[in-house]
């Protein structure tokens, strides 16, 4: 008589493993059954943006910056720099100077407004066109939101936080009586 083998003990294991196997594929097979995927979109600008615009006549700078149409209202600030030998003399409606060399434009900045020119006079000009060639000064200004007050009033620009800022820009733009830069 022929003994009958048990397989028992592999059957069972065979069945765990199938079991355990079974067992994630609905969690494995949900992922690809709900992946899709969609074109097209939408455009979307992260941030607000201002622009400098700036000219140059009679060794004067004429700044204004202008806030663009889709952001949010700001306060922007300006400064002026320049060689050591130059002195620089700011005027300008709305502009009051800070404690910290900057100017800050002291009504706020809705979105598509700018403000008001900030003129900034060059004194001690060169006289020797060869020093003219290296001329140089530069605008920097940036520009923070506009925080508001439990009752709905805005802050002040100068109670306002210019650690958070939107935008920050500069520029040098080309172009003196004696080819130098301003």
């Amino acid at each position: 008589m022929r003994k009958r083998r048990k397989f028992y003990p592999g059957a069972l294991a065979l069945a765990a493993l199938t079991a355990v196997a079974f067992a994630g594929i609905g969690e494995a097979w949900s992922y690809f059954t709900t992946y899709a995927e969609a074109a097209g979109g939408y455009t979307i600008q992260l941030g607000d943006r201002t622009e400098i615009t700036e000219e140059f006549t009679d060794w004067t700078k004429h700044v204004v910056i202008e806030n663009v149409e889709s952001s949010e209202p700001v306060y922007i600030r300006a400064r002026a720099f320049c060689g050591s030998q130059y002195t620089l003399v700011y005027s300008g409606e709305g502009w009051i100077q800070g404690s910290d060399g900057y100017y800050y434009y002291g009504n706020i900045v809705n979105g598509g407004a700018s403000t008001g020119r900030l003129d900034i006079r060059i004194e001690n000009i060169p006289a020797d066109p060869e020093e003219m060639e290296r001329f140089n000064v530069v605008v920097i200004y940036e520009s923070t939101p506009v925080k508001y007050h439990e009752d709905g009033s805005p802050y002040t620009v100068e109670e306002t936080d210019w650690s958070e800022l939107l935008d920050t820009g500069s520029t040098v733009s080309g172009g003196t009586e004696g080819g130098g830069q301003a």
